[in-house]
């Protein structure tokens, strides 16, 4: 039973992933409406293999206790800062007229975590196969160019989930959308400037 249900939860969450890069207006309003909460385990699967990969990259030799240690502090921060974003966008949102459930921004907001993960682990990979400092010659040039492509599509795919998120998780139009976000990343901003200083994020996992 518990395999079964294990099955069906990947599944039902392989297929959402995919529909927010193909059909991400449907697919949003899914989540927002029907998805359930066990969806959420692909999501902390994912983020859990990159931290685990991140660790042992920013360790640089194998000692397991250093490894769980960091492991465990981007963990932790990452629960932190996912539960502090969707709480600020739940709240300002009430505070505009959203009429949806804390739920429901939740488990949108875990969505687009996609394009952070795909960010983070590309980048990751990158300084592990391609380590700075890079190359001025064209092979330098051109890499740069089809990172910057690639780090601009996938903002663009990020901002995309961040609009629906509130459009279906608070059911709010453009005008009140935007409103949110002009309050919510100032907090989010000073926020991650703590977690740098705290030496724990150089950039947020947001």
């Amino acid at each position: 039973m518990f395999t079964d249900t294990l099955i069906v939860a990947f599944v039902s969450f392989a297929r959402t992933a995919i529909g927010t890069v193909v059909r991400p207006y449907e697919t949003y309003r899914k989540i927002a409406d029907r998805s359930g909460t066990r969806e959420f385990l692909g999501i902390m699967l994912l983020v859990g293999f990159y931290f685990a990969l991140s660790s042992v990259i920013r360790t640089a030799a194998f000692r397991p206790f250093l490894l769980t240690r960091q492991f465990v502090v981007l963990a932790f921060a990452t629960v932190v800062t996912f539960g502090f974003v969707v709480a600020v966008l739940w709240g300002f949102s009430r505070l505009f007229g959203g009429r949806g459930t804390f739920r429901g921004v939740a488990l949108c907001w875990g969505y687009s975590l996609l394009p952070t993960f795909f960010w983070f682990l590309t980048t990751s990979l990158l300084y592990l196969l391609i380590p700075p400092p890079r190359t001025t010659r064209i092979q330098g040039v051109l890499f740069s160019i089809v990172y910057l492509v690639f780090s601009a599509t996938l903002f663009f795919w990020k901002a995309t989930l961040a609009y629906l998120t509130l459009r279906f998780g608070m059911r709010l139009d453009l005008l009140r959308i935007v409103a949110v976000f002009a309050v919510a990343v100032p907090l989010v901003v000073v926020y991650s400037i703590g977690m740098y200083r705290l030496g724990i994020f150089r950039i947020p996992f947001l």
